[in-house]
Order: structure tokens, then sequence, then C-alpha cells
């Protein structure tokens, strides 16, 4: 089976985040750990990444959320490890009015991702970004996007719970 590369945000996923319960709950489910969670530097998270992906047997399917989606982004324009496919999801706006000060290097340009599979989930209320850059990150990078109404940063906040929706775009992939 695919191995699944979980890709968090700043501050990590806590326990009741869909990331976490699908690392519970589904084999073959890894989280990438940071060296510092809540002061993120780009440099180091594509770091962390790419190790993560060097080690896996087969070209993974990155799962990030948040801060996790841009440095999946970074990773993908400086990396020639292949990854299978990814799911982005809410994918935050660098140049927005929330985005964290402590994140280090996010703010550079980022071009498309090369990976065969890119999928998308927003929220129209999404506190760090708007539905505009959300849609314009979107087309720039090819990817299915689907917008969700009224759930926010799609974090545990979001009542999600194991979020199936979202696991069955992964485990589609899983099986291919």
């Amino acid at each position: 089976m695919r191995p699944v590369l979980l890709v968090p945000g700043i501050g990590d996923s806590g326990p009741d985040h869909w990331q976490s319960i699908w690392q519970e709950q589904h084999p073959g489910v890894r989280r990438v750990t940071q060296r510092d969670w809540n002061h993120p530097v780009c440099d180091e998270w594509v770091e962390a990444l790419d190790q993560a992906i060097r080690q896996a047997a087969v070209p993974p399917i990155l799962v990030a959320h948040s801060l996790g989606c841009l440095a999946v982004a970074h990773w993908a324009t400086r990396s020639s490890s292949p990854c299978f496919a990814m799911l982005l999801v809410a994918v935050p706006d660098p140049a927005g009015p929330s985005f964290p000060k402590a994140a280090i290097g996010f703010h550079a340009a980022i071009p498309a991702p090369a990976c065969r599979r890119i999928a998308m989930v927003s929220s129209d209320d999404d506190a760090y970004a708007t539905p505009q850059y959300t849609a314009q990150r979107a087309a720039a990078w090819g990817a299915e996007h689907t917008q969700l109404r009224g759930r926010g940063h799609l974090n545990a906040e979001s009542g999600l719970g194991d979020w199936t929706e979202g696991w069955a775009i992964v485990d589609r992939w899983r099986q291919e």
C-alpha cells in the first residue's frame, strides 16, 4: 500500500485534528516531524520533508495542512525526489494579514509543484486565505479544487472529525 506522509502546519496537528486521526486509524500513514513547530523556517521544513520522502520505499502521497502546504510547494520546486500525489488543505496566503509572523521564508513566489495529481480543499471562510487567493493558487498549480462552505481553516475547530471525504481522496490514490 502506498505510504502517506502528513505535513502539518504551524503548531503541529493536535489529537482532534483529522491528520492525527488519520495517522491513528490507517496503516502506512506517518507524520513528517519538524524541529520547531512554533517557529517554522521554510528551509528546515523543506529539508525534513525531503528526508521523509527519500526514506519512503515508493513515491508517497503528501497530505498537507495550512503552512505545511507551502512547505510542500517549496519542496516540490527544489527536489528531484518524486511524490505520487498531493492533497493540499487550507493553503494560506503568505501575503495575507493573518499569516503567522513567526513563519520565516515561506513568502517567496511559489511556482507549480511538479506532481501528477494535486487536489486542493479550502473553505470559503478561512481566515488565512480568501476564496479568490485559493482559486488562483489552484489554477496556477493545476489542482483539482474543492471549496467547502463555512468550515473555517479545516482544522480540529472545523468539526471535521475523521473527515471521511478527505480520506476518500487519499484512499482512491492509494488504490492506484
